[in-house]
């Protein structure tokens, strides 16, 4: 289980930072290196979405009062 948070945390950074390169620079890195519509690109996108559902979970393992009452 560690691995896969350690994954999806490095995933999450990666999503981050590709997004504030937009914001500050409008530069889209992954698209800059892959393509714009490559299939390889929408796979970046689709782990990065993942791995952001994924770490909702962790956060309510890491803060059970983030999650409400139990």
């Amino acid at each position: 289980m560690l691995t896969l948070a350690a994954i999806a945390l490095i995933l999450v950074i990666i999503g981050a930072l590709n997004w504030g390169l937009v914001g500050v620079m409008n530069y889209n890195l992954v698209s800059a290196l892959f393509g714009e519509n490559s299939k390889v690109s929408k796979a970046i996108y689709a782990l990065v979405g993942i791995a952001g559902v994924y770490s909702i979970f962790l956060l309510t393992r890491v803060m059970p009062c983030a999650a409400g009452p139990r």
